[in-house]
């Protein structure tokens, strides 16, 4: 693919669903941390499944739809769905592939499914399964011709090892470290997290805050009875928040070349924060860049739901990028996100071009 001679659409925000194959790529030493699938007993054409690890259900999966059901959801919602379980989970690269050449979409930039809750308490199991799905992600990569480009693990629980895997990965399609809005008990702000950054300003990585929390105590908080209204708690309020802290902190001056991606939470919400921003600011007596977000290096991902002509006005063309959370049966998923995109009326072609397009390549330095 030669970049410099066509624009490159890029879908912002697509998924891999872990399966068994995820965890070949564990080292003997460590075979015992292997995630084990445990799923319920279909009911109304859906199927509860989870992730045992360390002797404890952990980590996130989504539920499974018999083809039935799933065509049922898709009509409710109004919504396409991935519905072919060997391209969700990548059994298959080429079907990805396909899907990407039916939509004209070049790129597809792939964040995890799993880690959008905790997934271990000890080091030396955060490491272990960092360590096979990031081998898993390169694997991946190398069967995609470049097209499918992935945003690193890092091991938190042990610093050292979170590092060496940043590395590794840039040298094998990365283009970003993904980080939860919350890690544990610390929020993105915290200094703990300085090393990480200094070393994806070094790599040229992006930092990808998706949806997630990584907060085991606040996600079972919001994982009861009212669930339903309790989701836009558990990971959409803490990546918004995120963002604000992030805004506010001082880690733009620490690395001015830094770049932020907030993923899967819409962006209507964007000119709010800007708003709230704006006040802070002042009375914290600092100056407000006249365009913050490109100054800041601050992206944001935009769905077809979301009024873009006004967050466009409110908080400028230069931060807003698009993805279909391909492989997801979510709020925010839509396989044809981007074909819907391109045939918007309410924006011109120079800001579509700039949001499927040249955003995600500033983000992801692609």
């Amino acid at each position: 693919m030669d970049s410099a001679k066509k624009s490159l659409v890029i879908d912002a925000d697509a998924h891999v669903v872990e399966c068994a194959r995820t965890w070949e790529f564990m080292d003997k030493s460590e075979q015992q941390h292997r995630p084990v699938p445990l799923e319920t007993r279909e009911e109304a054409g859906v199927r509860q499944q989870f992730w045992v690890i360390d002797g404890k259900v952990r980590g996130f999966r989504f539920p499974a739809f018999s083809d039935d059901e799933l065509a049922k959801r898709q009509e409710q919602v109004g919504r396409k769905f991935a519905d072919q379980q060997e391209s969700r989970e990548m059994g298959n690269v080429n079907l990805r592939l396909d899907y990407m050449n039916q939509t004209d979409v070049d790129v597809q930039v792939l964040h995890n499914t799993m880690f959008i809750e905790s997934c271990a308490e000890r080091p030396a199991v955060d490491v272990a399964l960092c360590k096979s799905w990031n081998r898993w992600l390169a694997d991946i990569w190398k069967q995609s011709d470049n097209r499918l480009r992935w945003s690193c693990m890092p091991p938190l629980l042990s610093m050292t090892d979170a590092l060496d895997q940043i590395r590794w990965s840039k040298e094998n399609g990365a283009v970003a470290v993904c980080l939860r809005p919350v890690e544990g008990n610390r929020l993105l702000a915290d200094p703990y997290f300085y090393p990480v950054y200094d070393l994806a300003q070094q790599l040229d990585l992006a930092i990808a805050i998706h949806i997630a929390n990584g907060n085991a105590w606040l996600s079972d908080l919001y994982n009861h009875p009212t669930r339903i209204a309790a989701t836009l708690h558990r990971f959409r309020v803490p990546t918004v928040a995120s963002f604000n802290d992030i805004l506010l902190s001082e880690i733009h001056e620490q690395f001015p070349k830094l770049r932020f991606g907030f993923i899967e939470a819409s962006a209507q919400w964007v000119p709010w924060v800007m708003h709230e921003a704006k006040n802070r600011f002042k009375t914290m007596g600092r100056k407000m860049p006249a365009n913050l977000l490109k100054e800041y290096g601050m992206f944001v991902t935009c769905e077809n739901s979301d009024d873009i002509p006004y967050i466009v006005r409110e908080a400028g063309e230069d931060s807003l990028v698009i993805g279909t959370d391909y492989g997801h049966t979510d709020i925010s998923s839509d396989a044809d996100a981007i074909k819907i995109f391109r045939q918007r009326a309410d924006l011109t072609p120079a800001v579509k071009e700039k949001i499927l397009s040249d955003n995600s390549r500033a983000l992801y330095a692609l």
